[in-house]
């Protein structure tokens, strides 16, 4: 198994191991279409330190998957994974199978990898570019042989970003001229414009003001379509709004996951509705 990471959060040292049951799983909603990921016993390590602990889950198809809980919990470590972003941290490992299509995702080209499974960051991250040339730079690298093509890719997948109609008439213009709920839709748009099967939003309304961050959550409700997305969120509401299963970590632990209404007004475990009651976190 190849080794990967991410830059390390700061763990919740101060906090004892609680006493933690087997984490309950969902099954799929009637009509639900099978698993897109998987990840079976999946244990990460930076260095000597575990930053995750025989997580066990599936992301179902043309679904959306919330991942919460308190700052330091492996939320994010455990997106990165998904995608072998962690790669990048020297001295990490990564124990355990991740299977996308049930294809092991560590026997795959990283490369294509990252194609088919795309992430957006939580802070927005666009090139130093044109607006037309930041959509535009995946498609070139993966070989779009025609201009033609290139433009009406760049203008469907800012179409697809809800994106557009404000930028139609400046595509030669930086990227930076953007507002921060602009360029965090034109990193979406990026990221579809190879046409990933899977999604991974880190955050991406934690810097945006209230009315950005509907526009993010709409544009959610219109890609699940024909794109499966996972997102990690600080914000339970927002999980609780857009997501049809949520996951909740603690620790490094996934201590439960199940469809969303479940997990926020019965949740099986103790440790989970303390934390969507607020009584910590």
């Amino acid at each position: 198994m190849q080794a990967s990471g991410q830059s390390r959060s700061s763990f919740q040292s101060h906090m004892t191991m609680p006493d933690i049951a087997m984490p309950t799983h969902a099954e799929p909603q009637p009509g639900a279409t099978a698993a897109k990921l998987s990840a079976t016993d999946l244990n990460f390590f930076y260095g000597k330190f575990q930053a995750l602990h025989n997580v066990s889950m599936q992301v179902y198809d043309k679904r959306v998957t919330a991942f919460i809980g308190p700052s330091g919990c492996g939320k994010s470590t455990f997106l990165r994974t998904l995608n072998r972003m962690n790669e990048s941290v020297r001295h990490s490992r990564v124990e355990g199978g991740i299977h996308l299509d049930g294809e092991d995702i560590f026997s795959l080209d990283v490369s294509d990898v990252r194609r088919r499974v795309g992430m957006v960051f939580q802070k927005s991250n666009p090139f130093p570019k044109s607006i037309f040339e930041n959509v535009a730079y995946g498609l070139r690298i993966n070989g779009y042989p025609s201009r033609s093509a290139l433009r009406d890719s760049v203008e469907q997948s800012l179409i697809r970003a809800a994106l557009w109609d404000e930028v139609k008439d400046k595509l030669h213009q930086s990227a930076y001229g953007l507002s921060g709920g602009q360029q965090q839709r034109l990193c979406i748009a990026r990221a579809l414009a190879v046409n990933p099967e899977v999604l991974l939003l880190d955050e991406p309304c934690s810097a945006l003001d209230p009315i950005a961050t509907a526009k993010i959550e709409d544009l959610i409700f219109q890609l699940k379509d024909s794109c499966t997305i996972v997102i990690v969120t600080h914000n339970m509401q927002q999980a609780a709004r857009v997501a049809d299963y949520t996951g909740f970590f603690l620790l490094g632990r996934m201590i439960e996951f199940d469809v969303t209404p479940v997990i926020f007004k019965t949740p099986a475990k103790r440790e989970t509705e303390d934390y969507v009651t607020g009584r910590f976190g």
